[in-house]
């Protein structure tokens, strides 16, 4: 049992916190529009991930020992820690240089 992977996701939430707190990113702010962004992510990588490992094209190492399925709970959480990060980080940015399109916004 190890708990590197889960400290590792609890510092990039601790990292990119401010940026919603500090800098308004207003990530969390916008639930509707947060889940609408990670359910693609969701489904894609989670079921490849869940399909390579139950084919046993790799596996996990080192973790805690919680699986959900076929895939430990640290790998769940990945695809939520990661790309909630990714937002908030883009969104800081968005908000510190409104001048900087990104074309997902109405003209």
């Amino acid at each position: 049992m190890s708990w590197i992977y889960p400290v590792v996701l609890a510092g990039c939430v601790l990292a990119t916190l401010p940026l919603e707190l500090v800098l308004k990113a207003r990530v969390y702010a916008r639930p509707r529009r947060l889940v609408a962004a990670l359910v693609p992510v969701w489904v894609v990588f989670l079921t490849w991930d869940a399909l390579a490992v139950h084919a046993g094209h790799w596996h996990y190492r080192h973790l805690l020992g919680i699986r959900v399925g076929d895939l430990p709970v640290e790998e769940l959480a990945f695809f939520v820690v990661v790309p909630v990060c990714a937002l908030l980080t883009l969104e800081a940015v968005r908000r510190r240089r409104p001048q900087w399109r990104i074309d997902d916004e109405q003209r």
